[in-house]
């Protein structure tokens, strides 16, 4: 099976606590150290198998290949994927259960990942997912005072949850930007100031 790595925690010498999400799945394994096995990182996508093991609770991750993408070699793609890919872990790991959404949304935004600014790509593949998980307002209702957003600009908390720029005092973006952002999942009318702020309200989590 195919997935993506999302957690990589160090045990006994050099054995890893390895968390996956596949389409079937979000799997933690343990995977033995060994001089022959391939190099895991944080955000990879690997080809594996589970193996159950009767000294362990929990499965060996085995037979481990690397599935690498067109930009992997380029740090400053890798370094804001493995932060984007680290937010799903925190979002999943208490999932009883997991369909084939998460996987299938990170394998459409690692294609598209050198295409565009990766910052962009994460933000409309965030709209996705709270629209996914019903958790997407598209309406211009302040979260903090309930009243309706009538100005021209709008501030937004964690979860992108919208407010007035009074009642927040943070940074702003224009609604008819963001309108296009909620309704088709496009940061074409946002600058690259006003992805980057959403980019780190993103980073406060999903």
């Amino acid at each position: 099976m195919q997935g993506f790595i999302l957690n990589l925690n160090r045990v006994k010498d050099e054995d890893l606590i390895v968390t996956i999400v596949s389409r079937e799945s979000l799997d933690t394994l343990y995977r033995f150290y060994g001089a022959r096995h391939s190099v895991i990182n944080l955000g990879f996508k690997i080809d594996y198998e589970k193996e159950n093991s009767p000294k362990s609770t929990i499965y060996r991750l085995k037979d481990v290949i690397h599935i690498g993408f067109k930009w992997i070699n380029d740090y400053k793609l890798l370094r804001v994927w493995q932060d984007f890919t680290t937010l799903f872990y925190k979002h999943l790991k208490d999932a009883d259960e997991l369909d084939a959404f998460y996987f299938e949304l990170l394998e459409s935004a690692s294609i598209n990942w050198n295409r565009q600014n990766p910052k962009r790509v994460a933000v409309e593949s965030y709209i996705k997912l709270l629209e996914h998980e019903g958790r997407l307002h598209n309406e211009f209702e302040c979260f903090l005072c309930s009243n309706k957003i009538i100005e021209d600009d709008v501030s937004l908390l964690r979860a992108f949850l919208p407010v007035h720029k009074q009642c927040s005092n943070t940074f702003s973006i224009k609604k008819d930007a963001l309108g296009e952002l909620l309704k088709n999942k496009s940061t074409l009318f946002l600058s690259n100031e006003e992805v980057d702020r959403l980019w780190y309200i993103l980073l406060e989590g999903l």
